[in-house]
């Protein structure tokens, strides 16, 4: 029986938020994906260089800066413009009509001692789904972009509005040909969780660190935690098999 000297339930929970954080970050960036590939195949000029600046920032800037500008940047950001609304309402003494209406005012807010403090598993989620919608981006793009116009237009020319072809025609079609993408982004979404750890989340990575470090047993705690990251993908590729057969009925050769 393997004897993780008592770090064993902790190592456990830090699994369980390794996943958590790897599903939420998922969500975030499929549906990032998505707006940045409608962006760019809408033909939209203002849509279209935002999507693309997106894509290139994310691409050029390394994952592990990126964590870092998004949780501290993002935390300063945000008390800056708080204070500066702050101020704003001192200036111009707009808090003694909120009081009087009996509305919470940015006064109460501050004398309350409340500040923007965004915590770690929410800026693992962000920061992840951010650099990965990117990376979706260009996987729905160009599945989007391989589905046959000759569908579309059928599906129009049998009365279809513009949500039905998308939902019953395009969004099957695409799936089809973005699934070996969104696969490959998820498996390696799943391995950049392990990131968090430098932002202060308690995840397995860092748990199993700490126990190393405290015990001098580096294998006894990194392997279970590799094994850990095995099990997901292996469940991840069954789950991907599935999808792929379902998108792919009617096709020949499925």
């Amino acid at each position: 029986m393997l004897d993780l000297q008592g770090y064993g339930p902790g190592i456990f929970n830090g699994a369980i938020l390794t996943v958590k954080l790897a599903i939420f970050s998922l969500i975030i960036a499929v549906l990032l994906g998505l707006i940045t590939a409608v962006a760019r195949y809408s033909g939209g000029k203002v849509a279209s260089v935002l999507a693309v600046s997106y894509t290139s920032l994310v691409r050029g800037v390394p994952d592990l800066v990126l964590m870092m500008l998004i949780y501290f940047g993002l935390q300063v950001g945000l008390n800056n413009f708080s204070e500066w609304l702050y101020e704003l309402h001192e200036t111009y003494a707009i808090n003694e009509f909120y009081i009087e209406q009996g509305w919470l005012t940015l006064s109460a807010f501050y004398e309350d001692g409340m500040y923007f403090n965004i915590d770690e598993f929410s800026a693992g989620v962000v920061t992840i789904g951010f650099i990965f919608g990117a990376y979706m981006g260009e996987t729905f793009r160009g599945a989007l972009l391989s589905v046959d116009k000759g569908q579309l237009e059928a599906a129009t020319a049998y009365g279809m509005s513009d949500w039905q072809v998308f939902r019953r025609v395009m969004f099957p079609q695409m799936m089809r040909f973005a699934l070996p993408g969104i696969g490959n982004n998820w498996l390696v979404l799943v391995k950049t969780t392990a990131l968090v750890s430098i932002i202060g989340l308690s995840d397995m990575v860092k748990l199993a660190k700490e126990a190393a470090m405290t015990t001098y047993e580096p294998f006894l705690f990194f392997i279970p935690v590799a094994f850990v990251y095995l099990a997901i993908t292996t469940v991840s590729e069954i789950v991907l098999k599935y999808l792929e057969r379902h998108f792919s009925k009617g096709v020949e050769g499925h």
